[in-house]
């Protein structure tokens, strides 16, 4: 059993349900007395990591050719999908996507993911599945495939944590990763979709680890009433920071929470995140976008912008290496 589980848990459950006016964005301890590597983990192998099959490997991936057997519909999210089971058992939370990835959350959550676990966060087995055949009332027939989620006894779900009240706020690894989602475009930065999970890994003790899940929305623009994700022409042509104001990068950000940017993140943050993406090689970029099952002339689109949202961010930090804020960080708001 976890050790001192309610330290770090009960303070991230009732942030997530306190009102709106009322989480300020703050550390529940202070960082030095959480373990970072229940957020984050710095990566000891970055070049020899498999950015296609993701930290779980080929071996919990679905199998395409297999015929899945029908559970339930999705019940939460605005993306159709499906619940089924595998021929060996195995239980797979499906987010569907159509035939083309564009507009699509379920590609852009794998690749999203295999980039965040390829630089030290922790990510639950997720996989992109073109299509699948599956068995219902009805009888056999191909649905649309999409992101698989495997349910697994190695990690048991402990609810949901807050972005605005958690043991890592103000740490580089807390700032880096809000800056790696805005590089992608993140715009779904709301406290439901991370998630605290017992993790039981083999070989590792039993620890919680901070997740964020559901990544689905980004790679196009940002904003709060459907956004347009996985457009690579909108991807392409947005603004990514409009500069830095009294020592704090000010993004072009419009999505969800704007108050775990705004007045938060220095240029040495974004140095921080940039220096982590740039161990990343090329190929190992191209991977993780054939993860998501898009075609390699998207990829490519994707993959330039991104390398020039890098180089723009490792500029910022190196026009301003001494930029220091004028006044402590401090925002309200919370997240549902």
């Amino acid at each position: 059993m976890l050790t001192n589980i309610t330290k770090y848990l009960a303070p991230g459950l009732f942030a997530v349900y306190i009102p709106m006016c009322a989480a300020h964005v703050k550390p529940t301890v202070r960082p030095s007395q959480a373990s970072m590597t229940q957020l984050w983990e710095q990566p000891q192998d970055l070049p020899a990591r498999d950015l296609f099959h993701g930290p779980w490997g080929p071996e919990r991936a679905p199998d395409p050719m297999a015929i899945y057997t029908f559970v339930g519909r999705k019940q939460h999210g605005t993306n159709p999908g499906v619940v089924v089971t595998d021929p060996e058992g195995r239980e797979w939370h499906v987010k569907q996507a159509p035939h083309s990835n564009q507009g699509s959350e379920a590609p852009v959550e794998v690749v999203l993911s295999r980039v965040l676990s390829a630089v030290g966060y922790h990510q639950p087995p997720v996989y992109f599945v073109p299509s699948f055949a599956m068995t219902d009332a009805s009888g056999t027939h191909t649905e649309p495939g999409g992101r698989f989620r495997l349910k697994t006894d190695a990690l048991v779900k402990r609810g949901p944590w807050s972005w605005q009240q958690n043991p890592f706020v103000g740490t580089k690894p807390y700032q880096g990763l809000l800056v790696i989602l805005t590089i992608f475009g993140s715009s779904d930065l709301k406290n439901v979709n991370n998630t605290l999970y017992e993790a039981n890994v083999p070989g590792s003790e039993p620890r919680l680890w901070y997740v964020v899940r559901d990544l689905g929305t980004a790679l196009g623009e940002t904003g709060r009433l459907k956004p347009k994700r996985s457009d690579p022409d909108l991807f392409e042509r947005l603004r990514f920071v409009n500069g830095v104001n009294e020592g704090y990068v000010q993004f072009n950000y419009h999505g969800w929470h704007q108050e775990l940017l705004r007045h938060r993140i220095t240029p040495q943050d974004m140095q921080w995140a940039c220096d982590l993406l740039t161990g990343i090689s090329h190929s190992q970029w191209r991977e993780a976008f054939r993860a998501g099952g898009y075609p390699p002339a998207d990829a490519e689109r994707y993959i330039r912008r991104l390398f020039t949202k890098i180089s723009e961010g490792e500029r910022l930090a190196a026009e301003r290496p001494t930029s220091t804020p004028t006044r402590a960080p401090a925002a309200a708001g919370a997240g549902k």
